[in-house]
């Protein structure tokens, strides 16, 4: 029998009210063990929680009882209400743990057995992942999309006309030998169907990984020569001191990353050593990671003082910008912003803006983790190998490519492979949820 599990379901700290969740077989038994004769199922009633063990009143709560399977969990869940003093929610789950059959939640516990429980699947999972760490107005909308299903029917409409289409080949290959059937072993119009799911997928892949950049922030990095301005602007555009800001060069040494929601768009600036030449090990190495993150960076700032010259950026996208302002009189190419006094600053922010927004796209992304990109691709490559002939009409191969496509198109919902997904998913959740 599966373990009752419990924990709080609000944030720590003082607060007015505490929610504590119970799920499992026994999380009946544990609310009429603390509160008594239980409450009418889905329903919040006002109860005196006594300790089982010696009837030590706990608190004064609203409790309800919610009967599975019809619940988040899929099990029979109880809840707390209690009055949110750190003594009280310590004493109450004190008295949890010592019920039969029930331990606390590890991280993510009750989604997990959500999935496993049949009632969300693995990419509606990752939406409540995505909506606890949302920051910003777009990341929300993103992720109570996939928390509602949007990916997972698109992909399961995927998945059932990949099953109809190797349904088909292997009737081709189990009958190959009678009269009904093409003598090349796949006809036309399972050829044809193949195509129009490989090009339905191939468009859902096409659209510029702007789920993902939303989902994980579109990064700017701060380039530029040492004392170019790039702490100082970094500081500025934050509106905190996030970074060390001295007049010696190499004082930072490793990358800075600071968060602006930017009318609902996350946008991550990244602070990087200054460029230059030189000897000194720990600088040097400072270097190669800012090298690094430019290389991986969707825009670039290309930082340029007075009397500064532009730093080398390869072919990275980047955006010139001219620092310290307000010590240049001489008109500049490109925008000139002062960290000293605000000059500038909006118009970098619009341009910001604009530069995230085409990053990210217009409308509404399927795709928003790369597991997913990754599966539908090792999909995509199936069906092209299918419909460019390489099965060369033998219907044991088509069928193998059908399978594996099949196979790839459910990893995402979480058809196969759910427990990795899962260990990895839930590694970073909130407890109690």
């Amino acid at each position: 029998m599966a373990e009752t599990l419990f924990a709080p379901a609000s944030g720590f700290g003082r607060a007015a009210v505490a929610v504590l969740r119970v799920s499992g077989p026994e999380a009946g038994a544990v609310l009429a063990a603390l509160a008594g004769s239980p409450p009418p199922a889905r329903r919040l009633s006002l109860r005196t929680l006594r300790d089982p063990a010696d009837g030590t009143v706990l608190d004064r709560a609203l409790v309800a009882f919610f009967p599975g399977p019809e619940t988040y969990s899929g099990e029979d869940m109880a809840e707390l209400h209690l009055h949110g003093g750190l003594a009280v929610r310590a004493r109450v789950l004190a008295a949890l743990s010592r019920q039969p059959g029930c331990r606390p939640a590890g991280p993510g516990e009750f989604t997990r057995r959500a999935v496993l429980n049949g009632r969300m699947d693995l990419a509606e999972a990752e939406g409540v992942a995505d909506l606890i760490d949302a920051e910003t107005e777009g990341q929300r909308r993103q992720a109570l999309r996939q928390l509602e299903g949007a990916l997972s029917r698109q992909v399961a409409a995927w998945r059932d006309e990949a099953i109809d289409l190797l349904a088909g080949a292997e009737a081709a290959l189990d009958f190959s030998d009678e009269g009904d059937v093409d003598e090349d072993g796949l006809d036309a119009a399972l050829i044809g169907r193949a195509t129009t799911l490989r090009d339905a997928i191939a468009a859902a892949l096409a659209d510029g990984r702007r789920g993902e950049r939303l989902r994980d922030g579109f990064w700017v990095v701060l380039a530029g020569e040492p004392n170019a301005g790039k702490s100082t602007l970094l500081n500025a555009l934050a509106r905190r001191e996030a970074a060390i800001v001295s007049e010696i060069p190499g004082t930072t040494r490793d990358a800075i990353e600071v968060r602006l929601d930017l009318e609902g768009l996350p946008v991550v600036l990244v602070d990087t050593a200054g460029l230059r030449d030189t000897d000194e090990a720990v600088e040097a190495e400072g270097i190669r990671r800012s090298r690094a993150c430019i290389a991986e960076a969707d825009l670039v700032l290309a930082l340029v003082p007075p009397g500064g010259v532009a730093p080398d950026l390869g072919a990275a996208p980047n955006l010139l910008v001219h620092t310290k302002a307000d010590l240049s009189s001489e008109p500049s190419e490109g925008l000139a912003v002062s960290a000293r006094t605000g000059e500038g600053l909006p118009a970098l922010l619009d341009a910001l803006r604009e530069r995230a927004e085409a990053g990210m796209g217009e409308g509404d992304a399927l795709i928003t983790r790369a597991r997913h990109r990754e599966a539908l691709e090792r999909c995509l490559d199936h069906l092209d190998r299918l419909c460019a002939g390489v099965a060369g009409g033998l219907p044991e191969l088509a069928a193998e490519d059908l399978r594996l496509a099949v196979r790839a198109l459910g990893e995402v919902g979480g058809h196969v492979g759910v427990e990795d997904v899962l260990d990895r998913l839930f590694a970073g959740f909130c407890i109690g949820k």
